[in-house]
């Protein structure tokens, strides 16, 4: 699996921590160990610029995703195949201020965000009530498995 991580914020973060969860998370979604992610950590400025260009919405946001070959969630029996799942853009600064406001870490809230945006490049969505009650779900499922495999480590 190529995951590659490019920090291009002014704020320091545990990659190695995120790498594990993208890993975590895509075993659990039986993604092909040949598919392809990339993660961009921006500051608030570059993160502005691409939120009004893709989503013609004004101010930083905490995260967007870019997929590129449509990969869906695999199975033990089929897992996904080998592709490009695209790209996840994170401003740790947006993050930092919503985690305030949440009473976690930074690094929680990145985490949070990362899992997020990689259930979007692997099709979820949640502009619907029902939608929403799934991919949040799957979220917080996804996240407390992931903090169970890092106690045991």
């Amino acid at each position: 699996m190529t995951i590659e991580i490019n920090n291009e914020s002014t704020i320091e973060i545990d990659e190695t921590r995120v790498l594990r969860l993208v890993e975590y998370i895509l075993g659990a979604m039986h993604v092909s160990p040949d598919a392809e992610l990339a993660i961009v950590l921006v500051d608030e400025g570059a993160m502005e610029a691409l939120h009004v260009q893709w989503m013609d919405e004004p101010g930083p946001t905490d995260v967007l995703s870019f997929p590129m070959d449509e990969l869906r969630p695999g199975t033990d029996d089929a897992p996904t195949p080998p592709g490009l799942l695209g790209d996840i853009v994170l401003c740790p600064q947006v993050a930092e201020t919503q985690a305030l406001a949440a009473g976690h870490s930074t690094l929680d809230e990145l985490l949070l965000l990362t899992t997020h945006g990689l259930l979007h490049l692997l099709g979820f969505d949640h502009a619907e009530p029902e939608e929403e009650r799934e991919m949040f779900g799957l979220q917080r499922e996804l996240l407390q498995g992931f903090v169970a495999s890092e106690r045991r480590r």
